[in-house]
């Protein structure tokens, strides 16, 4: 559906599309104090944004979602059957916000920001660097059309070649994740292994985003709580904000909820749950890394496949933007580079006994 695609030497073009002239604004100063982009124009609603989008030909649109008129879910879905692009939603941490911003996931955005109002534990130049990082790695990407069929996820192992009882399966993903971990769970058995995930994800989006997986698969999908034991034919997802390791408690392995500092500068972190895992299930973990920008996950996977863990990067022709599995390729961790919808399947039979 999407595929990474080298952008021409010159600025990026933006068409920001909001009905606040004071966050069209806001947003404007903070894409355009990086010189590799250019704001060519604003819209305060979707039909203005349809007519400035023929007459100006923007590479990236940041989009809100709630406009008058036509809401930004209706128009990105018209845009993405009629003129395909790169998007970037802006969205409200609201429980709403998080249930529309994943309908845009699943529609085709490429990526998703909070509002600046709705960000007040961060200052606006952290905010800026955020917001121009992803409007960077949205432009490099390469967005099919919604009515393209995306292609099957590979059909599980039989039960013969996979094992439920004593193995865990460990998922990292960020940018595109959200859909590429749907698309993954959804070849999995109702008595899959346990499977831990990190995704990148604020706070308020991380309940909505478990809940989402759980209506499309056939395993049990919750929010990873503190002290949770893993249990087969579960998911747990790391609560956005915090971090998700995997103890040995006993004889049962064990979610431990973190408020720790980020690590590399992320919260929840990748390399954080892989090293857990490493250090006291590395001989019983299967890991992949999924589509994403940045490195997480690339040394955890790494400290994985050192422990003897099977691990799995997802190719770059399938990922929205290969940054994290591209970096485990580079650092050595990925013992296979594979298509997504070949991953599920690899986890699974990665788990039977030789």
């Amino acid at each position: 559906m999407t595929q990474v695609a080298k952008r021409p030497d010159r600025r990026i073009r933006v068409l920001v599309v909001d009905d606040s002239a004071l966050l069209c604004r806001l947003i404007t100063e903070l894409l355009e104090a990086d010189p590799d982009i250019e704001v060519v124009g604003t819209a305060a609603d979707p039909y203005i944004a349809r007519d400035k989008i023929k007459q100006l030909t923007p590479d990236v649109l940041t989009l809100d979602i709630e406009m008058p008129r036509m809401d930004g879910l209706t128009f990105l879905r018209n845009l993405m059957r009629l003129r395909p692009m790169p998007v970037v939603m802006v969205s409200t941490l609201t429980h709403a916000g998080a249930q529309a911003t994943l309908d845009a996931l699943a529609a085709g955005a490429v990526d998703f920001v909070p509002k600046p109002s709705a960000h007040p534990q961060h200052g606006l130049g952290e905010y800026g660097s955020m917001l121009v990082e992803k409007v960077k790695a949205a432009a490099q990407v390469q967005v099919a059309a919604l009515t393209d069929a995306p292609a099957p996820a590979a059909p599980p192992p039989p039960a013969a070649k996979y094992r439920s009882e004593g193995r865990i399966i460990a998922i990292g993903a960020s940018t595109g994740g959200t859909e590429a971990i749907r698309s993954l769970l959804d070849g999995f058995p109702a008595d899959a292994p346990p499977v831990v995930i990190v995704q990148h994800i604020p706070a308020t989006f991380s309940t909505a985003f478990a809940q989402r997986l759980d209506r499309s698969s056939r395993l049990s999908v919750h929010e990873a709580q503190d002290g949770d034991v893993l249990q087969v034919g579960h998911a747990y997802v790391a609560p956005g904000g915090r971090h998700l390791r995997i103890e040995r408690n006993g004889t049962d392995w064990r979610c431990r909820i973190g408020d720790d500092a980020p690590v590399r500068l992320h919260r929840p972190s990748v390399d954080a749950m892989f090293d857990s895992l490493a250090e006291h299930a590395g001989d019983v973990t299967s890991a992949a890394l999924l589509t994403g920008m940045g490195d997480d996950g690339a040394r955890g996977m790494c400290a994985l496949r050192k422990a003897g863990a099977p691990t799995f990067a997802q190719d770059q022709a399938s990922s929205v933007v290969w940054g994290m599995p591209g970096a485990a390729v580079a650092l050595g961790g990925a013992g296979q580079v594979l298509p997504l919808g070949r991953i599920g399947a690899a986890l699974l039979a990665s788990t039977a006994d030789a």
